[in-house]
């Protein structure tokens, strides 16, 4: 069965039988994508060979950058940003709460300071307005965050960031597809960052991607990713030379072309897989619009919104909070999650940074009502409807 098929038709989709597990989001691997991992097993080269530039190329022009270098996860993506914006010592990144540590993490991991700025209550994304008030002298770089596969308000984070001449970094591990203002996530910041864990749009097991237009930026990016040397394994292979520099301080953070041939036809399918999660995200919308315990987030004006999660704050109903909603969710086999804790309430950030309750109230009473609702290219309505339907029934019937 085609993915198109498979998609358009949902009914051909084995449905969870009654009282089994959906999870919040999982991938979707097909004979097409198995046999092009093959084929490269089968191949002369499995890791830093030709499939990981025609990944880069090939992510490179679906999203309208003129550079793209993939590396082994989403995290060393970030990390790999930080490098190439200069991120050192004493330096300041500003950033949203509400998103993975990874985005905190790497600031942290480059000597630097992240600085955490409340978001807007009804997207829960970055709040430009909010973003000015926290820069400062040491501020170098700001990094907004597609939260849930949403695009942030791009234009007006661009005009601060020329303002105070900072760089602007887009986590866009939520959006591959998504676009603003007619632009596709992945073409608006200085550099964007992509991941392809198995509950992302695409898969490629573990990996990340950076988009950008610069190509100083894509080069710092590729010695990163490869010990800080000046050329690679197959670079040197093709000159017929043995010699190398290491000119930096990098990591071995290279993508295999096992994982690069798995994006590549996964992105054969982003159309489908984008299709099936907007349908999905209809349902919800349709079932919740209105309610008063249930309420989908805003979208983004002049967005295209990716979806690759499908977040609701759910108001407490006769004494019902959302972790009991939570519990009995998971117990009637309902995969729900929570994105996220927001990161400056991790003891870790406390402990090193300082951080206490209040920094950032928005997101810190946002993270007490949020929930993930399952949404993923295969899931099917029939699943869909028994989500909406145990979420009545807990809020309005127990």
């Amino acid at each position: 069965m085609s993915i198109k098929s498979s998609l358009r038709d949902t009914e051909q989709i084995k449905s969870c039988p009654k009282g089994s597990f959906i999870p919040y989001g999982r991938q979707y691997v097909d004979e097409e994508d198995i046999e092009a991992v093959a084929e490269v097993l089968r191949s002369n080269w499995i890791t830093t060979g030709p499939k990981v530039s025609e990944f880069e190329q090939a992510v490179a022009g679906f999203v309208g950058a003129k550079e793209a270098v993939a590396l082994s996860s989403g995290t060393a993506a970030l990390h790999a940003a930080m490098y190439a914006s200069g991120i050192g010592s004493g330096d300041e990144v500003i950033l949203p709460p509400m998103t993975f540590a990874a985005t905190a993490n790497c600031v942290v991991f480059q000597g630097g300071t992240p600085v955490f700025t409340d978001v807007d209550s009804e997207t829960l994304l970055i709040d430009p307005k909010k973003v000015e008030e926290k820069i400062s002298q040491r501020t170098k770089a700001i990094i907004g965050v597609d939260y849930t596969g949403n695009p942030c308000d791009w234009e007006s984070l661009r005009q601060i960031a020329d303002r105070y001449k900072l760089t602007l970094i887009d986590d866009g591990c939520h959006a591959l597809g998504a676009e603003y203002k007619g632009r596709k996530i992945g073409s608006l910041a200085d550099m964007t960052v992509f991941s392809f864990h198995p509950v992302k749009h695409i898969a490629t097991g573990e990996g990340g991607m950076v988009t950008t237009d610069n190509r100083a930026y894509g080069e710092k990016i590729k010695r990163f990713r490869n010990h800080g040397i000046s050329t690679d394994v197959r670079h040197r292979e093709k000159s017929g030379s043995w010699y190398y520099e290491m000119i930096d301080l990098g990591f071995n953070y290279r993508i295999t072309d096992i994982q690069c041939a798995l994006g590549l036809s996964q992105l054969k399918k982003l159309t489908g897989f984008l299709r099936r999660r907007k349908e999905i995200a209809g349902q919800y919308h349709e079932a919740f619009t209105g309610t008063q315990t249930v309420t989908p987030l805003a979208v983004t004006a002049d967005a295209i919104h990716a979806y690759h999660l499908y977040v609701v704050r759910v108001r407490a109903r006769n004494g019902m909070k959302r972790d009991k909603i939570f519990d009995k969710l998971r117990e009637s086999g309902i995969g729900v999650n929570v994105h996220y804790i927001p990161i400056h309430l991790h003891p870790y950030y406390q402990q090193t940074f300082g951080c206490t309750h209040g920094l950032c109230p928005t997101a810190e009473a946002a993270y007490s009502e949020i929930l993930s609702l399952p949404i993923y290219p295969k899931l099917n309505d029939v699943d869909v409807e028994r989500v909406i339907s145990e979420i009545f029934t807990i809020l309005y019937h127990e």
